[in-house]
C-alpha cells in the first residue's frame, strides 16, 4: 500500500491563535514496507540462485561428497526412485572412462570447459549449438543445475558454468562426477547402475565392447539399451572402442 501524506497551509483558528504555516503543497511519498518486502525477498532469492551453483562447485572438490543430478531429485520428489551406487574413478574400468570421452568429448584433456573449435564446426553447419559440441564439463554442469531439453537459456547458462566448473575441478574429479551422475536409462544413474544392470557385473570389470556400448547409449539413454544394442550402435561402438584403444595422449589427464 503506498500513503501519500499532503500538508497545507493552516489559517487563524478564530481563537486569536495563528499556528506556523507548513510549506505549501509539500508532499511525501511514504512506501509501505509491507510493498517492498516481496521485491527484496525476490531480489535476494535470485541472487542466491545465481551463485549457488559457483558455491556449489567448491563444496564437490571434496571427495566424500557425492552429487546427485537434478533428474535424481525430479525422480525422488516425484516417488520415482532411481538406481545409483557411487564409485570412486580408480574403480571404473579405464576401457569406459577412455570409450566415454572418446565419444562425448575428445579433446575433455585440452580445453577448459568448452570446444571452441567443435563448437564453431557445429553452429556453422546447423546454426545453432548440439550434443555434438557439448563436452562433459557442459553436460556435468547442465545434468547437477540445468534442466533436459534444446534451450538457448540453457545453453547460454551452461557455458559459464561449464567453464567454471573447468576452473575448479580437476580433471579427474570432473569426470568421477560425470560417470556417477550421467543417466543411462530409465531410473538408472551412474556407470555403476549402468554396468550392473545392462551386465550383471561391477564397472571395474567391463570389457572394452560393454564400454562401448555404454558409452554409444549416452545421447539417447531411453531409447538406447546397452544390452541389446542396434545394427547402428554396433556399428558405432566399433568406431568408440578403436578410438578407446588408441586413445593414448588424449586421455591422459585421467589416468
Amino acid at each position: 500500500m503506498t500513503k501519500f501524506v499532503m500538508y497545507k497551509e493552516d489559517g487563524d483558528k478564530g481563537d486569536g491563535h495563528h499556528e506556523t504555516a507548513a510549506p505549501k503543497t509539500v508532499a511525501s511519498f511514504v512506501a509501505d514496507p509491507v510493498s517492498v518486502r516481496p521485491w527484496y525477498w525476490l531480489k535476494r532469492f535470485l541472487l542466491l540462485l545465481a551463485i549457488a551453483p559457483f558455491a556449489l562447485l567448491f563444496l564437490y572438490k571434496l571427495p566424500f561428497v557425492h552429487p546427485v543430478s537434478t533428474l535424481m531429485i525430479k525422480d525422488l520428489v516425484t516417488l520415482k526412485g532411481y538406481e545409483r551406487q557411487w564409485v570412486p574413478l580408480e574403480d571404473i574400468a579405464p576401457v569406459l572412462v577412455n570409450s566415454v570421452m572418446m565419444s562425448e568429448d575428445g579433446q575433455f584433456c585440452s580445453h577448459y570447459g568448452i570446444d571452441w573449435n567443435q563448437l564453431k564446426l557445429v553452429l556453422g553447419s546447423d546454426g545453432e549449438p548440439s550434443r555434438g559440441a557439448s563436452t562433459i564439463p557442459m553436460q556435468t554442469v547442465k545434468n547437477l543445475f540445468l534442466w533436459n531439453g534444446r534451450s538457448y537459456v540453457r545453453k547460454a547458462l551452461e557455458f559459464p558454468l561449464a567453464q567454471a566448473a573447468s576452473l575448479i575441478l580437476s580433471k579427474r574429479r570432473m569426470m568421477e562426477i560425470y560417470l556417477n551422475i550421467v543417466e543411462w536409462g530409465d531410473g538408472i544413474y551412474g556407470v555403476e547402475a549402468a554396468a550392473q544392470h545392462y551386465f550383471k557385473r561391477p564397472a571395474s570389470k567391463l570389457t572394452a565392447r560393454q564400454a562401448a556400448y555404454l558409452a554409444v547409449t549416452l545421447p539417447n539413454p531411453i531409447l538406447r539399451d546397452a544390452s541389446k544394442p542396434s545394427r547402428g550402435m554396433v556399428r558405432i561402438s566399433r568406431i568408440i572402442e578403436r578410438r578407446a584403444q588408441n586413445s593414448g595422449a588424449y586421455v591422459g589427464c585421467v589416468q
